[in-house]
């Protein structure tokens, strides 16, 4: 526990607004924001100030004033130039994940992967509920882990969302480590895929043999995490019956306690498409690791059916399904909601560029019989039309919405009774909307407004 520091943080995003008031409870504190003050609300200006947190804006910073650390949120690299002069004064790199992890009393499970952290992290809590445990969740998934940490004794349990961003620098690894899909992510950020790859290894690389690693085998990147861990592996997978945890028609099957023991009957789990089955076998590994018993995990799978802006159902209408995924930012995300669905899908695609590669997706898209029509929006709708320029056999595609109105609009000129209209982007929000939580809260106002027969 720091006390009696002098500390500045980096960035007031949500986490790093939270370590500022966190730190300054016993600390002198300082925050800097490249932003300016106008883009904060006055409710967290307030509460910042009350707590006495210097604050500096956009090009504003303390002059000459030494501190004995830096604390950097997640958003802002650790090669950052404002990073690197702090330090070369004096100040020691600090993180939230890394105060919470030197200072949690109770166990940490921790969890990441390119998609599934929020569904596989909210399961695998939900299961802690069920079996009576003292369950808490945060990280990524948007309540900032320094907030929970008041909270915990010696006999909580944690579950961390944690993304590239917080595990970058992180010296400890959690009792349970789940490492989902990983593929490739915020390469807008990221100097390339090795350094993303890199930077999710912590979370298996400071474990002991005492802990738990478990990991997707279907994927080559989260396979080859394995091999950099000391913990006891749990592996798990959808498509091969190799690993400790896999499905076998319609149960999923674990041989973590006992042979082939019968885990789940797949038709009840309420989570949609068959790719949130690999979070639902990664929460289960987590469960047994954890000693869970099979009723806990079957009570909470069976009634868990999501969370918001990922294949959420918002509206029948016309006999037309409307689906928000739009939490769907990467090509691979978006494959995988195509595949969710049988029925003849109207697809809204596109948005600001994360420097995404769209060949899988394109060849997904010209090899299905199931996609009616394709609205393509934002900044890569034309990186999204080149990349099915090389196949005869495609959709019809309609550009040129500036709006979720219009796109809407053009679902109409495609969509049929019996039709899903799926959105999911592949792509980032910011061209055209504030956040992916936006741009769903768009979709469904539009939606609520289609007419239906009188």
């Amino acid at each position: 526990m720091l006390k009696s520091q002098k500390i500045i943080v980096y960035g007031l995003g949500k986490e790093g607004a939270a370590a500022a008031l966190f730190l300054s409870k016993s600390n002198d504190v300082t925050a800097i924001d490249d932003r300016k003050k106008s883009d904060f609300e006055n409710d967290l200006l307030d509460r910042l100030e009350s707590a006495k947190i210097k604050l500096y804006f956009q090009n504003e910073n303390p002059k000459s004033e030494k501190f004995d650390y830096i604390l950097r949120s997640p958003g802002i690299r650790p090669d950052n130039p404002k990073i690197k002069a702090y330090i070369l004064n004096g100040a020691k790199q600090i993180t939230s994940t890394g105060i919470f992890f030197e200072d949690c009393p109770g166990q940490i499970i921790g969890v990441t992967g390119t998609k599934g952290k929020g569904t596989t992290s909210t399961l695998i809590y939900e299961i802690l509920k069920a079996s009576g445990a003292d369950a808490h969740i945060a990280g990524n998934i948007g309540t900032p882990m320094l907030e929970v940490l008041p909270k915990l004794s010696q006999k909580s349990f944690v579950v961390l969302e944690l993304s590239s961003f917080q595990l970058m620098d992180l010296k400890k690894s959690p009792y349970v480590a789940v490492v989902l899909m990983v593929t490739s992510e915020h390469l807008d950020w990221h100097k390339d895929h090795a350094e993303y790859l890199r930077s999710k290894l912590p979370i298996i690389s400071s474990q002991s043999s005492k802990d738990f690693a478990v990991i997707n085998w279907d994927y080559p990147n989260s396979k080859a995490f394995a091999a950099s861990t000391d913990a006891k592996t749990i592996s798990f997978s959808t498509i091969g019956k190799s690993a400790d945890i896999y499905v076998d028609g319609q149960n999923i099957i674990s041989n973590v306690k006992l042979t082939g023991q019968k885990i789940l009957s797949i038709e009840k789990i309420k989570l949609p498409g068959r790719h949130n089955l690999q979070n639902v076998c990664a929460a289960v590994g987590a469960a047994q690791a954890l000693g869970i018993e099979n009723r806990f995990i079957q009570k909470a799978a069976y009634t868990f059916s999501g969370l918001p802006n990922r294949l959420e159902l918002i509206a029948e209408i016309n006999g037309v399904s409307y689906y928000n995924d739009s939490f769907s930012t990467t090509p691979e995300t978006t494959i995988a909601a195509i595949e969710a669905f049988q029925k003849p899908k109207v697809l809204i695609l596109g948005g600001s560029s994360k420097k995404a590669d769209f060949s899988d997706l394109a060849k997904t898209i010209a090899d299905s019989s199931s996609i009616r029509a394709l609205i393509l929006i934002g900044a890569e709708a034309k990186s999204i039309k080149d990349a099915l320029a090389k196949y005869k056999l495609k959709p019809p595609t309609s550009e040129g919405a500036r709006n979720m109105q219009q796109a809407i609009a053009q679902t109409l000129k495609f969509s049929k009774a019996g039709d899903v209209v799926l959105l999911s982007p592949a792509c980032a929000s910011f061209d055209m909307f504030k956040n992916y939580q936006d741009r769903a809260e768009q979709f469904k106002m539009e939606v609520s407004k289609i007419k239906t027969p009188q």
